[in-house]
């Protein structure tokens, strides 16, 4: 029986309002100082109780609200962020497409910052040199790749990124909003990039807003709400689920907004 590529059982992860995410060293050490002062704070809990298999070759789609987990999940997936419940297990390391830009040096060139965070990403030497043609040439970077990146402009950033990061070997691909990002033209590169790494086999992790690229990447879709998973079937039933959760909502907030209307009303008839 083929093993999933990556797990989670029971998965949960605890946050404490108005404060930073935890999940790093530093933050691990002043929560244990904070409870051992008996300091008071409220936490809550972006994910619980969450539990899936992902296999080699799926290509998987994460759909919600804002807030509801989705860009926290992918950071636990990757291990930026420990959870408090259960564990997330991968087999094989990961290509995030997320926060593109992160990693690199404003101080450094775009040259060296692709040797820099390549290597930080597990390519070697060899590797970053047979592949950085290819990428200056995704990133359209040619005439500015000896710049340093603090002149860079978001898109130009982005643009680098997301050369690099594609190069990775790694057979999990993390995507949360990159495609969001860039002009028409590097949108439609960008596509033919996914495109041709799910041909080859790549397992896909996909959160997006968008119906459309959800179904053209993605055959199962996960719906999280609350903080747990709702749904987990195709695409489509994914999709419908987050619509009947956004009608209920919205009839929700329209009863309570009728209601204070109503009471608001009530002392001027009586009045009158």
């Amino acid at each position: 029986m083929e093993e999933p590529i990556i797990q989670a059982r029971d998965l949960g992860i605890r946050f404490a309002k108005g404060k930073q995410k935890k999940g790093r060293v530093k933050d691990l050490f002043v929560r244990r100082a904070a409870n051992k002062k008996g300091a008071a704070t409220e936490d809550f809990w972006p994910l619980r109780h969450v539990n899936f298999d992902i296999f080699p070759g799926d290509s998987v789609g994460i759909i919600g609200r804002n807030g509801t987990g989705k860009s926290t999940l992918l950071r636990l997936i990757t291990g930026v962020l420990i959870p408090d419940e259960g564990y997330v297990r991968r087999e094989g390391r990961v290509a995030p497409l997320i926060a593109l830009s992160a990693g690199f040096s404003g101080d450094l060139t775009g040259r060296e910052n692709v040797n820099l965070v390549g290597a930080l990403h597990g390519m070697t030497t060899r590797e970053i040199k047979s592949k950085f043609d290819e990428i200056v040439d995704f990133s359209e970077l040619e005439d500015f790749i000896d710049t340093p990146v603090k002149h860079y402009s978001s898109g130009m950033k982005v643009r680098l990124g997301f050369g690099v990061i594609t190069q990775l070997p790694h057979p999990i691909l993390l995507v949360d909003e990159a495609l969001a990002v860039g002009d028409a033209a590097f949108k439609k590169k960008c596509h033919g990039v996914i495109q041709g790494l799910l041909d080859e086999g790549r397992t896909l992790v996909f959160v997006s807003h968008s119906p459309g690229e959800l179904k053209k990447y993605c055959q199962r879709g996960i719906f999280l709400d609350t903080g747990h998973v709702v749904t987990d079937g195709t695409v489509q039933e994914a999709l419908d689920s987050y619509k009947s959760a956004e009608d209920a909502d919205a009839k929700q907030k329209a009863d309570k907004k009728k209601a204070a209307e109503e009471a608001a009303r009530k002392p001027v008839e009586a009045a009158s």
